[in-house]
């Protein structure tokens, strides 16, 4: 194979990422300032409808400090996927309460409403939903549970940048959203998070948590953290924020294209009034083929994939204390099916083409 190999990911910076950076060094004000309170004016307004939004380091600091200014701690449960990154069951953990891992929809990968009523105790205190992959979660049926059992809303919107459900945002649900901004994300500030937060209140505890505690030099409130993010990443988050609708958009005509001409293989679908954002396309095959598609994609058609994620969080030897009695059928079979297929922006319609001869001949092969 002479072809070079086409990325499951690629994260695109350029020129106008490094003037930003570097008016940031010439400022000679690097650590959180201006360009922070900017980039979360304009994360605010451009993607969460407004909210109140809180700069952090990273996106697993996000849901930590989110959690913490939410009032979650010990004694307290929040029902979480177990079909999805590790960082979002250990921020519950980090807490000191108890992430309790519930089943997911097998179409759009999300945490299903129904294992999630199955899975409230008297010790609930929230349900984190992820909106996976790009894909919104049911919300609407979240809203609706969380109304009946009293219940908090807290969503995981780290790979989903702009996604929607029925014309509302993602971010927009909960008592607080943590979106990330990772390399490999839609948009990225070289490291970071958002914290999109429901009121004053809670985002008035984030800038406590993420700053030592304090507001004001010296006069701390509370025992806090240091997840503050930098005018640095800022500025670079602040540039891609403006590039994100059209990567967007390419993401969508790319993905377009995969259902439009793969075959042997699932697609996924899309809910009723939901935007998909393809942080990732994500297909299913046969477990027993899917290992020989990935390396057979990769060797022989210089195809890139990613397996997110093989391993349920619950079985993890991290978070198997947490493990529920119960099965979770949905996350077992997702966790050998999935293969994620290159679908970022940088794609081009030759790029395209070969990754869907790549899966169409691979799946063929083994019919």
């Amino acid at each position: 194979m002479n072809q070079s190999l086409i990325p499951a990911a690629k994260p695109i910076i350029g020129d106008e990422e490094r003037a930003a950076v570097d008016a940031v060094l010439r400022s000679g004000m690097v650590a959180q300032g201006p360009q922070v309170a900017a980039f979360e004016e304009e994360f605010a307004e451009q993607l969460v409808e407004g909210r109140r939004c809180q700069a952090v380091s990273s996106g697993t600091a996000g849901l930590h400090v989110g959690l913490l200014a939410s009032g979650v701690g010990p004694g307290d449960e929040v029902i979480v996927p177990s079909f999805t990154f590790a960082a979002t069951a250990n921020s519950v953990a980090l807490t000191g309460a108890t992430p309790v891992f519930a089943d997911i929809d097998p179409d759009t990968f999300c945490l299903d409403p129904e294992s999630v009523r199955a899975a409230v105790t008297e010790r609930t205190r929230g349900v984190m939903p992820v909106h996976l992959y790009g894909h919104p979660a049911d919300m609407v049926a979240f809203e609706a549970l969380a109304a009946e059992l009293g219940l908090e809303i807290y969503e995981d919107a780290a790979q989903a940048h702009g996604a929607s459900l029925h014309g509302r945002k993602v971010g927009t649900w909960g008592r607080f959203a943590m979106f990330s901004l990772y390399p490999t994300k839609n948009m990225t500030s070289g490291e970071g998070g958002m914290v999109s937060c429901a009121d004053e209140a809670v985002a008035r505890m984030v800038r406590l948590l993420r700053n030592q505690g304090m507001e004001r030099q010296y006069a701390n409130e509370v025992i806090g953290l240091n997840v503050r993010m930098t005018d640095i990443h800022a500025a670079i988050g602040r540039v891609q924020l403006g590039k994100l609708p059209a990567w967007t958009a390419r993401r969508q005509a790319n993905a377009a294209f995969f259902d439009e001409h793969l075959t042997g293989v699932v697609t996924p679908p899309v809910a009723d009034g939901a935007v998909h954002v393809y942080h990732q396309y994500t297909i299913r095959v046969e477990a027993s083929e899917r290992d020989r598609m990935v390396t057979a994609l990769r060797e022989e058609h210089g195809v890139g994939t990613g397996v997110y994620y093989p391993i349920p969080n619950h079985r993890l030897s991290s978070l198997e204390q947490y493990a529920p009695a119960h099965e979770l059928p949905q996350t077992e079979k997702a966790a050998g099916e999935v293969i994620s297929l290159p679908v970022h922006p940088s794609l081009s319609q030759e790029d395209l083409e070969r990754v869907v001869s790549g899966v169409n001949a691979v799946a063929k092969a083994g019919a």
